[in-house]
């Protein structure tokens, strides 16, 4: 449910940032979204056509670009990309990781006229 939250902040940040460049209309909203960032994208897409009715971003398209899940193994000291359904180093097959990419979520660009 907490995604509605998101949705509500994207688009109000996208709205600010439109608005501070003069801009009638957002076209496009650009978010990067992390793999184990707890964030579920499908849901920010189905609250965003609701959310964003009447405001300078009703029409606009997301884009939603996934980030991968990165670790470093702490015993085989390589740098993987892992899936959340098989969460060992696909080198060693340990578990002792660090997770050093795919909990991030932002927006990353605002497309305006």
């Amino acid at each position: 449910m907490h995604e509605l939250a998101i949705t509500e902040g994207i688009i109000k940040i996208a709205i600010d940032a439109a608005k501070q460049n003069s801009a009638n209309k957002i076209l496009n909203i650009k978010i990067k979204c992390g793999d184990f960032s707890g964030v579920v994208p499908q849901l920010i897409h189905e609250y965003f056509d609701i959310v964003s009715k009447e405001t300078l971003a009703e029409g606009a398209k997301l884009l939603v670009e996934r980030i991968p899940i990165s670790i470093i193994c702490n015993d085989c000291n390589t740098e993987n990309v892992i899936e959340k359904s098989n969460i060992k180093c696909p080198n060693c097959g340990s578990f002792n990781y660090r997770i050093i990419g795919g909990k991030e979520f932002f927006i990353d660009s605002v497309e305006v006229e």
